[in-house]
């Protein structure tokens, strides 16, 4: 187990803690460690479950010790120099009698040499016990202890000629990274079928496991790596800076001095690959990708949004290295500046702790968060050391949306070489993403209706019918990509176009104004020769 935590252990016990709550599912190796403690430190160690009472020696059982209460009134008969280990003891402390002896033998046990330590997966603490009791939480193995569990699989099924249990360094690595964050029992049974269900030991499958993992908590959700990072059309700014941190959690960049990246915070135009963009760091990285729907953290009993914000932090942590992808920011966290005259302050208290481990954070969660509309999210979270860098995803340029077309028509079993992608995306000029899938699926409805194949007459029909949001929305993006121009920075390459005079300020109120001269025209106004489209 981690050295820091045995000697924590070790310290309580000489220290005289008497009552300690020990926070963990893992009950075998958290006795395992305490018998090594108590023996080191010449102690008995004794342990207790509602189903063999008070024993010493595994495989014993004493009934007259089955009830909590039985046992509190044992503890204090005990030899001196003991350690109890009451297992899953939280559930008995809704008992007041219970309650009251644990008090009484709180102060009894600090004139002797034994300690308690509570063992269970929650923490509940009744206020009686708060100023009684000292709380814990068992760290999760670390990659040593995976890594020497890992071994011992390997040894026991080395000679069987039907697995293949060769791995280089970097696979080791890439599975004991992967591994990191579940328990030693849910690494052994993992590790265990990987070899009956690839006769190998596969990442796939450790990723798997942690699935399990994040579907038991509720409250985050966890998408499978189905997004390559090729079918993410454009963006070849942030897809090269992206890149160049896909071995930032190896030990090999610890060595090197870097830290482990925070996350980025995607900003700009509705249906341009912010969401996609998240989703494929996942699957370029081999990172479990986790959503949090903030929706979902907020309960109606006082207190419950704050520790559903801080059960969906542990749980991430306890997965990772893994991808947080958090979906309109500013919607989830709507109100956090006056939610004290709505909601008695929960938003801001939920949002508060959301940024003190955004800044804070040690544990390898790269953080991927998408916003729309800049001027709803609070100040302070734009500041820099909440996110490594803050990207502005605009429209796509004639280029990219060439890629976009070629990508979505690929998708749909079509050879984009029998299209003319070049006339297509000149058609498409002002359109996102989005709105470029949904024409190609729109043309295919109606090529289908017609019996008929998806050609470039269809496809161009289907762009004349649709009103792209960069019409609809022209004062909304004008603003937003003026708003950029010099607080983030850009995904994709400029085009070498000339600037051109920027809107009034007074068009653009839908976000702060901004000291930049350079603006984008819209579709409308190149189609009327008012101006030529120019991404900030």
């Amino acid at each position: 187990m981690n050295n820091t935590f045995r000697q924590e252990l070790e310290t309580l016990i000489r220290a005289r803690y008497p009552i300690v709550y020990l926070i963990s599912s893992e009950e075998q190796r958290v006795e395992d460690e305490l018998r090594h403690v108590a023996t080191r430190l010449n102690k008995r160690l004794y342990t207790w479950s509602l189903t063999r009472g008070l024993v010493e020696h595994p495989g014993q059982v004493d009934s007259s010790t089955l009830r909590p209460i039985e046992v509190l009134l044992s503890i204090e008969r005990l030899p001196q120099h003991s350690v109890v280990l009451l297992k899953d003891f939280h559930t008995a402390l809704n008992d007041s009698v219970v309650r009251r002896r644990l008090r009484d033998l709180s102060l009894a046990l600090r004139r002797t040499y034994t300690s308690i330590f509570i063992l269970a997966p929650v923490l509940v603490l009744p206020p009686e016990l708060e100023k009684e009791i000292t709380v814990i939480d068992v760290p999760l193995p670390t990659v040593e202890e995976i890594g020497e569990m890992l071994d011992r699989v390997i040894e026991s099924v080395k000679d069987n000629p039907n697995v293949d249990v060769s791995l280089t360094p970097e696979q080791r690595e890439m599975l004991l990274k992967a591994a990191t964050g579940l328990t030693l029992t849910e690494a052994e049974n993992v590790f265990a079928r990987s070899l009956v269900q690839k006769r190998r030991l596969d990442v796939e499958v450790v990723l798997w496991e942690k699935e399990q993992i994040i579907r038991k908590s509720g409250i985050l959700e966890y998408y499978r790596a189905t997004e390559a990072f090729e079918n993410v059309g454009g963006l070849d700014l942030l897809k090269d800076w992206i890149r160049k941190r896909t071995r930032a959690f190896t030990d090999e960049a610890q060595r090197f001095g870097l830290p482990a990246p925070k996350g980025v915070l995607l900003i700009g135009v509705q249906g341009c690959g912010k969401s996609l963009a998240a989703r494929a760091i996942g699957s370029l990285w081999k990172l479990p990708v986790l959503r949090m729907d903030v929706g979902r953290i907020f309960a109606g009993l006082v207190g419950a949004s704050e520790e559903n914000m801080r059960r969906a932090i542990r749980t991430a942590e306890s997965v990772a290295p893994a991808v947080l992808w958090i979906d309109e920011l500013e919607k989830g966290f709507a109100g956090s500046q006056s939610s004290g005259f709505s909601d008695g302050g929960t938003t801001a208290r939920v949002f508060a702790s959301f940024l003190t481990w955004l800044q804070e954070k040690q544990s390898p969660v790269f953080v991927v968060a998408t916003a729309n509309d800049v001027s709803a999210l609070p100040p302070e979270l734009l500041r820099k050391g909440r996110f490594d860098e803050i990207f502005f995803i605009d429209l796509p340029s004639q280029k990219e949306r060439e890629e976009i077309f070629t990508i979505h028509l690929r998708k749909r079993g079509r050879d984009p070489k029998k299209f003319n992608v070049t006339k297509l995306a000149e058609a498409a000029e002002g359109f996102s993403g989005a709105e470029i899938e949904q024409v190609i699926i729109s043309a295919l409805f109606d090529a289908f209706h017609r019996g008929a194949e998806l050609d470039d007459e269809t496809i161009l029909q289907e762009i004349k019918r649709t009103v792209p949001l960069s019409r609809t929305m022209r004062e909304h993006i004008t603003a937003l990509r003026m708003w950029a121009a010099d607080r983030a920075r850009p995904a994709s390459p400029p085009p070498d176009q000339e600037p051109v005079e920027p809107l009034p300020v007074e068009s653009a109120t839908a976000l702060p104004a901004t000291t930049s001269k350079r603006r984008v025209s819209t579709t409308s106004e190149k189609r009327s020769g008012k101006g030529s489209a120019q991404k900030q």
